[in-house]
């Protein structure tokens, strides 16, 4: 498995996890430890996870506007931390494809969610994607070298 995919899984699991207790946060760098000892997905991984929790307003802002129909706390937790790290990505990492984001959401959500995540997610980020037009927000971490 590719580092970037198995940062983006461990990531969901932490948001996941984030999303349901509070207290999660606290427990980060065990989590990664206990996750992975490849550094490049650890801090991969990191910049997602820190990336979504400082730009969250923003993020769920943008996906409230976009999700015709869909009020963010109904969606299936996993959809929407899948969504939040793929919009995350899309404004924010420079460094990233837009359509590889939105590649990579799509089998996340077809891995660890419903069968009708893949669509989902597409047609929410597809929306994303056109809303932001090209632009991005600037990269909220720096890039690997």
């Amino acid at each position: 498995m590719r580092r970037r995919t198995r940062s983006r899984e461990i990531a969901l699991q932490f948001l996941y996890m984030h999303d349901l207790r509070d207290d999660a946060g606290e427990q980060l760098a065990a989590f990664l430890a206990d996750e992975t000892k490849d550094r490049q997905v650890r801090d991969f991984s990191m910049r997602l996870i820190e990336g979504v929790k400082t730009h969250r307003e923003e993020i769920d802002a943008l996906l409230k506007r976009v999700a015709k129909n869909w009020e963010i706390h109904r969606m299936a937790t996993i959809d929407r931390n899948v969504l939040r790290m793929a919009i995350f990505e899309i404004l924010y990492c420079d460094d990233i494809p837009a359509n590889v984001s939105i590649n990579e959401a799509i089998e996340l959500g077809k891995r660890f969610s419903t069968q009708n995540s893949g669509a989902f997610i597409n047609g929410i980020l597809d929306r994303v994607s056109k809303d932001s037009n090209g632009t991005r927000a600037g990269s909220a971490a720096p890039t690997r070298s």
